[in-house]
């Protein structure tokens, strides 16, 4: 996706940003990211803050933007507070609290690790606002998988559903969960299911990513009638949008320990 630096947002959008902040001193992009065509910390007269946009014409990336707004103030102290949201020059971006933090390292060993399993036990205090529709989990697989095992994917907990490293900012003594742009309800236990996943693509292998996860009591209290449905319907998904020909370990480590 190509981004748009700070200073080629049209002049309309700065100023109301400016406005918003006491002027901007200066502006350093952020790359990563898949959801958002412009990101960058600024500084400004408040001090450093995180500012991420979409152009108002992009429907989905403006859906995932409100809906990231939306859960914002229930997800305070697991991922940063949203300070506002603009909508000038016909770009809709939105401004958070700077976070001292980077990508975590999910690598077998880290002492990210820890850090990142604080987070997620945070996480899964929190519970669907009434005041949101947020997605059910199940229906993701609702074209899957049948009624019976879509039942077993219900729950209450606000999902974050896309843990991967970019997503984990990590500072000196904890870790954020950012971009909350594709929550779902759920059952508690599924972003460790998700974030083990994560483990093993840095390399851990299966083993060690299942005694990651036994830390949870969400996850060893899962139903594995449910944890079984999640990876049909997750494997199933993935069949469907890339095929099944030329499959191959991404887990480089756990490849050469099998061979």
């Amino acid at each position: 996706m190509t981004r748009i630096a700070w200073d080629e947002l049209p002049p309309e959008a700065r100023a109301v940003v400016e406005e918003q902040v006491g002027g901007v001193r200066g502006a350093t992009p952020v790359l990563d990211g898949l959801t958002c065509r412009t990101a960058a910390v600024l500084s400004t007269g408040a001090g450093l803050l995180f500012v991420k946009g979409a152009p108002v014409s992009d429907s989905k990336a403006r859906a995932g933007q409100a809906m990231e707004a939306a859960v914002n103030r229930d997800v305070c102290g697991v991922g940063p507070r949203l300070l506002w949201q603009v909508v000038a020059g016909g770009w809709d971006l939105l401004g958070f609290e700077y976070v001292d933090g980077r990508h975590a390292d999910l690598s077998a060993g880290s002492a990210d690790l820890p850090l990142v399993a604080g987070a997620l036990r945070a996480a899964q205090d929190v519970r669907v606002p009434e005041s949101v529709q947020v997605p059910s989990l199940a229906s993701r697989f609702a074209d899957i998988l049948a009624p019976g095992e879509l039942a077993l994917l219900h729950g209450d907990v606000l999902l974050h559903t896309d843990t991967n490293p970019h997503n984990l900012l990590v500072g000196d003594r904890r870790a954020w969960v950012v971009d909350w742009a594709m929550p779902a309800a759920g059952p508690a236990w599924v972003d460790v299911a998700y974030t083990a996943v994560r483990l093993m693509e840095a390399d851990c292998t299966p083993r060690e990513a299942l005694e990651w996860v036994e830390q949870f009591p969400s996850w060893v209290a899962a139903d594995p009638r449910a944890v079984q449905a999640f990876v049909t319907g997750t494997c199933r998904r993935w069949e469907r949008q890339v095929g099944t020909r030329g499959a191959r370990h991404s887990n480089a480590r756990y490849a050469a320990l099998t061979a």
